[in-house]
């Protein structure tokens, strides 16, 4: 997912489904580019953040976040996927979650969107 730069701070956030098997590791990357759509920003001075929260549950819980050049994967592992949603359904659950950048102490959310939780049939869940 190749996102806007920086200098529109408030424009639209980019809008994703993201499924996941209950249980399982899903990662998701999101490369922040130039205008010319191939260079990469430097991102070494950001920090970010990546939350889910569970509108059935009230719960939150952050997401693995780790930032490489130009790109930061964002990781739902197990330990947490395991405990989104019940039974065997298509649809188990569908959660919030966005990511976080802080940029010069300005705050800006380049994605937003919903994580479908899909049933673990031939696991152990």
């Amino acid at each position: 997912m190749n996102l806007c730069a920086p200098e529109i701070f408030g424009a639209d956030p980019a809008r994703i489904k993201w499924q996941i098997v209950r249980g399982d590791t899903s990662p998701l990357r999101v490369e922040f580019l130039e205008d010319d759509e191939v260079t990469y920003f430097d991102i070494s001075d950001w920090t970010f953040e990546a939350t889910t929260y569970d509108p059935q549950s009230d719960f939150l819980d952050s997401l693995e976040v780790t930032p490489g050049n130009g790109y930061v994967d964002i990781v739902a592992g197990p330990d947490l996927t395991q405990y989104w949603g019940t039974g065997y359904g298509s649809a188990l659950a569908e959660l919030n979650f966005d990511l976080q950048v802080t940029i010069d102490n300005t705050v800006w959310t380049p994605v937003v969107g919903n994580i479908l939780v899909i049933g673990d049939v031939s696991g152990s869940l």
